[in-house]
This record gives C-alpha cells, sequence and structure tokens, in this order.
C-alpha cells in the first residue's frame, strides 16, 4: 500500500504507531537541527519531521523537495511539542525513517494556498492545480453533498433517474442550440439539449409517474457569473399532479438539501409572491427579500408639479434606505453616476434626506416642498434618519434600475448576508412575452406550459394577458429552478405553437413526435428544474457558479486549459462533408 493513513486522519490515539503517508509537499521549514515538512492530500495535512543529528542522509533528501514534490513518507507518530491548534492533525507529527520521491514537480505558476496569488484566467488554464486547493476542494464537495442528498430525497419519494439523450434535434425556439454535425447522414444536425424537456413529457406519457436526472444542459448564450455554456440541472416530472403537489415535493427537497447539508432548518411554508407583485414591490422576478426597501408608486405625489423629468413618466418610483441619510454629497453624487451607467441606463437620481429633526433636504427643493417631501416619506415609510432614493421613465425601464439600485444599496448596507437564506416561490408567470422586434409574441417559460384553467377562454381573444401555470423558486435574489405545468392536450398544444408564430407545418416537423404522442392518452403532468450550480453556489455563498464546477469555461465560452474550442484538420471537415 502506498498509505496506511491518510494526512487528516491521525491523533494523540496513534502516537507510538508506524504508519506510511503519502501526498503533495505543501511547505518545508528548515531550522538547521531539524527540518519540518508539511504534507497535503484531500483529507488534510500532517508534519513530517526529519534528525539532522540521528538521521543526516535523510534530512539532506527532505531539504531538497520542492513544494508540490508526491512523496511518500513512514515513521513514528510523535506528540508535537509546539502544537498547531489551526488544523486537526496539530497535536502530532511523524518522525521519518523512510522517505521515497514518488514524483518531482516543476515550481507551480501560483502558490497552492487557501489564499492564492494567481489571478482568475491563470488558474483556469492550471484548473488541476487550483483544485487542489482547499477552498475549491469544499466547494466541489459541497457540490457532492448536495448531488447525493438529492439522489437520496427523490429515491424515497419514489422518483425513478432516468437517462435521456444528447444527441437531439435543434429547435429554434429558446436560446441558441449547440449543434453537432452527423458524419452518416451529411448535411444534417444534431443538437445538444437545452434541457431535457420533451423527453420528460413523454417518460410522463409512457406511464414513468415520477422522473428525475442530475443531467448536463446546453446553451449557446452570453455568459456571466452565474452562466456556463454546459451546466447541471436537477430535472424533475410528476404526472397526475396539480400545482400545489409539485410545490410541495420539491419544496421538500430544498429543505431536507438546507437540512442535511448545511444545517439551516426552515420553519413553515416558503412565502409566495405573483409575478405581478413581485414587478411590483421589487422589479425582479426573483426578489431579495432578504432585506425590506420595497418600491412605492410616486406618480400622483410627484406629477404635475412643473418638474418634466416626472410629469413627463411613465412611471416614478420611490424607495426608502434605512439609515442612509449621513450619506456625503460625494458618496451621493457617486450613486448618481453609478445609476447613470450603461448597464443600468437611469439618466439621473433624485434623493431625499429624512432628517433626525423631522425635516426634509432634497436633491429637487425647487419643485417641491417640505409638506410634498413628507408624503413621499409616508409613501416609501422612511423614518427620520433614511434616505429616499427616486428613479422615473418606462415602468419596465424605471422597475429594472430600481431593482438594481435596491440590491447595490443592500449589498453596501450588508443587508445580503450569503449566510442567510430566504426562499421565495413566485408564481403566475405571463404566458406570453411580446416581442417588438419580430412583431410576435414568445413564450415566458417555454411552449409546452399550460396557461392558467381560469384564464383559458382568454387563449382565443386576448392571449397577451394569460397566466401561465407556472412557478419559480428564488433564494436570497437568485433563480435556482423554475417549472410548470405542462399542456397534455393536442389541440391546445397545436394552439400555443399558433400563438408563437408556428405554422401547422412547422409545428408537426419540429414537434410532431410530441403531439402525436399526446393521442395515446396523455396524463396532465407537470415538473419542475432546479439548476444545481447556482443552487450550490447560493448554498455556499457565492455569487459564481464557476469555483463549484470542476472544469469551467470562462467568460468567452473557453476552456484555457484544454485550448477548447479549437479547429478541426480539413480531413475530418471532408468526413463530415463540411466546408
Amino acid at each position: 500500500m502506498y498509505r496506511t493513513h491518510n494526512c487528516g486522519e491521525l491523533r494523540t490515539a496513534h502516537i507510538g504507531q508506524e504508519v506510511t503517508l503519502a501526498g503533495w509537499v505543501q511547505r518545508s521549514k528548515d531550522l538547521g537541527g531539524i527540518t519540518f515538512l508539511d504534507l497535503r492530500d484531500r483529507y488534510g495535512i500532517t508534519q513530517l519531521a526529519f534528525n539532522m543529528d540521528e538521521q543526516p542522509e535523510l534530512c539532506q533528501q527532505a531539504r531538497k523537495l520542492g513544494r508540490e514534490f508526491v512523496i511518500q513518507a513512514t515513521g513514528k507518530v510523535i506528540e508535537r511539542s509546539s502544537k498547531n491548534t489551526k488544523i486537526p492533525t496539530g497535536e502530532i507529527e511523524i518522525i521519518v525513517t523512510t522517505l521515497t520521491v514518488l514524483n518531482a514537480a516543476k515550481l507551480p505558476p501560483f502558490t497552492i494556498e487557501d489564499d492564492t496569488d494567481g489571478g482568475d484566467e491563470l488558474r483556469m488554464q492550471y484548473r488541476y492545480l487550483d483544485m487542489r486547493r482547499n477552498p475549491v476542494q469544499q466547494k466541489l464537495r459541497l457540490r457532492n453533498q448536495v448531488a447525493l442528498e438529492t439522489r437520496k430525497y427523490m429515491d424515497s419519494q419514489g422518483f425513478w433517474d432516468v437517462e435521456t439523450p444528447y444527441l437531439i434535434k435543434s429547435t429554434p425556439e429558446g436560446a441558441r442550440d449547440f449543434v453537432v454535425p452527423s458524419r452518416m447522414n451529411q448535411g444534417e444536425f444534431y443538437a445538444l439539449p437545452q434541457s431535457p424537456q420533451t423527453f420528460k413529457q413523454l417518460l410522463m406519457v409512457s406511464g414513468f409517474d415520477r422522473y428525475y436526472q442530475i443531467v448536463k444542459c446546453f446553451r449557446d448564450e452570453d455568459l456571466r457569473a452565474d452562466r456556463q455554456p454546459e451546466f447541471t440541472q436537477i430535472d424533475c416530472e410528476m404526472a397526475f399532479v396539480e400545482q400545489e403537489d409539485i410545490l410541495n415535493m420539491f419544496e421538500g427537497l430544498i429543505k431536507h438539501l438546507f437540512s442535511t447539508v448545511r444545517g439551516v432548518i426552515f420553519e413553515g411554508d416558503f412565502p409566495r409572491m405573483t409575478y405581478a407583485e413581485a414587478m411590483e414591490k421589487y422589479g425582479s422576478d426573483k426578489p431579495d427579500i432578504r432585506f425590506g426597501m420595497e418600491f412605492a408608486s410616486l406618480n400622483a405625489l410627484t406629477q404635475n408639479k412643473g418638474f418634466q423629468v416626472f410629469d413627463d413618466a411613465e412611471a416614478v418610483i420611490g424607495i426608502a434606505v434605512p439609515g442612509a441619510a449621513e450619506y456625503t454629497r460625494k458618496q451621493l453624487d457617486e450613486l448618481t453616476e453609478w445609476v447613470k451607467r450603461p448597464q443600468i441606463g437611469a439618466k439621473g437620481l433624485v434623493y431625499v434626506k429624512c432628517n433626525a429633526d423631522g425635516t426634509f433636504k432634497s436633491s429637487v427643493d425647487k419643485f417641491y416642498s417640505e409638506a410634498d417631501l413628507k408624503t413621499w416619506a409616508e409613501a416609501t415609510g422612511a423614518q427620520a434618519g433614511d434616505l429616499i432614493f427616486v428613479l422615473s421613465g418606462g415602468l419596465d425601464k424605471a422597475r429594472k434600475q430600481m431593482n438594481e439600485l435596491r440590491l447595490h444599496m443592500g449589498t453596501q448596507l450588508g443587508l445580503r448576508n450569503p449566510d442567510v437564506f430566504k426562499p421565495l416561490w413566485v408564481l403566475d408567470f405571463p404566458l406570453l412575452e411580446w416581442d417588438e422586434e419580430h412583431n410576435r409574441f414568445h413564450a415566458m417559460h417555454h411552449p409546452f406550459t399550460s396557461p392558467k384553467p381560469e384564464d383559458m377562454h382568454l387563449i382565443d381573444s386576448n392571449p397577451g394577458i394569460v397566466r401561465a401555470n407556472a412557478y419559480d423558486l428564488a433564494v436570497n435574489g437568485v433563480e435556482l429552478g423554475g417549472g410548470s405545468i405542462r399542456i397534455h392536450d393536442r389541440d391546445l398544444q397545436a394552439r400555443m405553437f399558433e400563438l408563437l408564430g408556428f405554422t401547422p407545418e412547422q409545428a408537426q416537423a419540429q414537434f410532431g413526435f410530441l403531439m402525436n404522442a399526446f393521442e395515446f392518452g396523455a396524463p396532465p403532468h407537470g415538473g419542475l428544474a432546479f439548476g444545481l450550480d447556482r443552487l450550490v453556489a447560493t448554498m455556499g455563498g457565492s455569487d459564481s457558479i464557476r469555483d463549484y464546477i470542476a472544469f469551467p469555461k470562462n467568460n468567452s465560452g473557453r476552456d484555457t486549459m484544454i485550448d477548447a474550442p479549437s479547429a478541426i484538420d480539413d480531413a475530418q471537415l471532408k468526413e463530415l462533408g463540411l466546408k
């Protein structure tokens, strides 16, 4: 055996035993008469000791070892004279009697320490080295725990893990597909699945009743901190269910995961909010409810007072920022410039200071009296010592801009504690959204989402106001998952495709297999998919999913470690029938 114990295992109970360890050299300390090496594996660190007086050759050998050398060491466990309380093995050390170099190592391009000196791109290029660091290993350990507990919960609830294919048919609806040329069918292409949506519906038609899968999905879209071109879903579907059954089942999954993995207990049912209410109060369909600052409509209190910016606006929206009245003019100017950035797009920012003595000071005193400003404070719920921010413009834009400002202020004021978790179900999304550029409807979720039964009569007369039987789960302002009750009737599915601009021929060519299946007795069904990467990152208190993926892509969709994507040679192109 290369080792009798791992590097995080030995304690005072092992004192006197002869052991063999194997791992990587973390660091060395030469104190003249004695040399110490820290030996590391994924379980921990153990100190090795070499005595110059007793074993000079062995000590000299140890002094020649560099960082990240792979070694094997045999020796006796003794009590450390200078204990290290920061590590579990800190009360013992190994007096080494035999040392074997299993593999030498070049000097790594960055230090393999918790706080490394390597930048993002360098660490991604040498990801196999980056993953030796404890913080990265702990993130991937968390991911493993979440996946394991997910499987335990789903199995306990009678779900079957069923694999679905990766080489499927391309469909233009939704994000861009990654496509794969077919050598045996030249001129034709597979697509990689954006999700197993149609297959899990077919499994319900097949009578499987309860399906889940922890599955790779692929979308060719612009990247950001919580997006990767390939990502992982906890994909689920159930037959003979209504929305309430789905919410209860998967609220149970989230409670189980947070309880078993993070030790966080959620008392009672998760709060629920309609999409309309979420947009009105927070300007977001995934609001962060760890803190307040709810929106207040100020149109009636601000317009027709001679301030043209507000008079001409479709929406005037205010929020009260607690305890921020002491912000300096410099800080307020910086916030004004912040909202003017292209990413936010506001033209300016109006503020009102609610002073401790009950007076008000604003950036628009020329147009509004103290009595006017007092009504703003009442509408936003501002108290003495608070600061009111006001943005205006088109309704959708003003809401989006205020949502960004609200989150920014929550971060500045320390109100977004990553160790506090606030889940929220958002319900009753619109079924369709209008695309001005292409002059047609798009499905807000996907084309297989069922309308709410009580809105079904509006499908023909006013489809734009029809609500979907759809739901999302947000935690701390991050959409962790979403789903819907599906259409299971061929005629309704055909009508949905018609609303989305498909001709009957196009609908049959792209989705005929599903519509045909509905003619053979499709049960009512629905489901939900959680983004595993986002879920784990949120549980780990991080905004970025990258460190929770073993081999991620950068923001350009490149894997700099293996240099992909890359060109292929002419022989391969010819074989595929491509130029």
